[in-house]
């Protein structure tokens, strides 16, 4: 809530605090402008020790998995970014414990590094192979496929929310509805700013 994140909603699933529900408007100026696509941030009972999981959710059978041809996204929707890795170096794929998870990111730092590989997706190791290859390859082809995908992703769109046509209105778009007082005292939210601490 003190740090909302352009272009996005969340909100949480049931009132739990470790399930959130992402709404992410496609940026201005990238081929994924104009869509809405959810996914679910899922929080492990010891983070922030230990990292989140980030999915996209929208069915196969519905339409098109919206971002099956992004390259850093699985076909079953998780993404891959090496800030959601665990921590610690990784000999086998090469990643540095200063790449992965390490308890001082937050969810600030997973959604702008999310929106940043929708404008700027990496190459270098994808998750989606076949995209990758596509995307270096034939551009032109998947311009097309994630532009009729952009275009299907709003059926998930909110009634009340109009899809932003520049930079400004999509910088104001931002939500985190108000968490109750009761889900707060059911959870040990120790990874929460607590203006009486010590620490």
């Amino acid at each position: 809530m003190k740090h909302p994140i352009p272009g996005t909603l969340v909100s949480l699933v049931d009132e739990d605090i470790f399930k959130w529900e992402i709404g992410i408007i496609g940026p201005p100026g990238t081929i994924f402008q104009g869509g809405y696509f959810k996914a679910l941030l899922l929080f492990p009972q010891d983070f922030p020790f230990s990292p989140p999981s980030f999915t996209f959710t929208k069915p196969l059978f519905q339409y098109t998995f919206i971002l099956i041809n992004s390259p850093n996204i699985y076909t079953d929707g998780k993404l891959c970014i090496s800030i959601l890795h665990p921590p610690g170096d990784d000999p086998l794929s090469g990643e540095t414990a200063a790449e992965r998870w390490n308890p001082t990111q937050t969810v600030e730092s997973i959604l702008l590094s999310v929106i940043s590989l929708l404008s700027d997706p990496n190459l270098s190791s994808p998750a989606n192979v076949d995209a990758g290859v596509m995307y270096r390859n034939d551009y032109e082809s998947f311009v097309k496929i994630v532009k009729d995908q952009v275009a299907a992703s709003l059926v998930d769109k909110p009634k009340d929310l109009k899809i932003p046509t520049c930079e400004a209105e999509w910088i104001s778009i931002t939500q985190m509805p108000p968490v109750s007082p009761a889900s707060l005292l059911e959870e040990d939210h120790f990874w929460e700013e607590d203006s009486d601490s010590s620490f």
